[in-house]
């Protein structure tokens, strides 16, 4: 083999290297939702600017767990879910909360019961296009609250955002450790949920007391619920 032909593998190896890196968010993203095929809505654009300051939404978040019985809008819904795990660089496809190698392990439900303009049901985030795709119609709200230990907060919030993880995602490049990265990216997303409920004058509350299987279950998914934001109006 002649030095002129491990250059070209070295040329081809580094070019499928990098559309790798590039491709990797789409490999990994599975959408593994009951989806109902051509049930989509396109949400608003996010916002990119606030009259509330980063400073100002730290510093008034709390958890809060009574609302009333009022409609989120649906930007508010859609500012929430890109703050989530909205696209933030289209170029490499990196989202709003920092992820190990950009694995990007979560997926993100949306239990809807009180929202404008849209049906109640459930649905699955595609943070490429940002957009909702219907998995089940009806109300779950309650089945949800029954999954999670009966909290009322879970069944009176105008809908419930729920994480969802793939850990092998994570995990296939880092082992073990990958594990713990996981749980870091968890609390990343649910602070951006925190402050952008704040800064959209929204309350929500991080729960981790539910049965896995029952979540999963209702909302259809093979991968493992992790965390579940309830987001309402604040009073009642």
């Amino acid at each position: 083999m002649n030095f002129r032909h491990v250059s070209y593998i070295v040329v081809v190896l580094v070019v499928a290297s990098s559309l790798l890196l590039l491709l990797k968010p789409y490999l990994l993203w599975r959408g593994q939702g009951e989806t109902l095929s051509g049930e989509v809505i396109v949400l608003p654009e996010p916002r990119l600017d606030s009259e509330v300051s980063v400073e100002e939404a730290i510093a008034k978040r709390r958890s809060i767990r009574s609302y009333r019985n009022e409609p989120l809008t649906l930007e508010g819904l859609s500012q929430l879910l890109w703050a989530a795990q909205g696209i933030t660089y289209s170029a490499k496809k990196y989202r709003s909360a920092p992820s190990a190698g950009a694995t990007y392990p979560f997926e993100v439900y949306v239990v809807a019961g009180n929202v404008e303009g849209l049906e109640p049901g459930i649905y699955l985030y595609d943070p490429f296009t940002h957009t909702l795709a219907l998995v089940r119609k009806r109300d779950y709200r309650n089945a949800l609250q029954k999954a999670a230990l009966d909290q009322e907060w879970v069944g009176k919030a105008a809908v419930d955002i729920v994480l969802v993880v793939f850990y092998d995602r994570t995990a296939h490049y880092y082992g073990e450790r990958g594990i713990r990265y996981v749980h870091m990216e968890a609390g990343h997303i649910g602070q951006n949920i925190y402050l952008q409920a704040t800064a959209l004058g929204l309350g929500t509350v991080a729960v981790g007391a539910f049965d896995d299987a029952s979540v999963a279950g209702i909302i259809g998914t093979d991968g493992v619920p992790l965390y579940i934001f309830p987001v309402g109006v604040p009073g009642g």
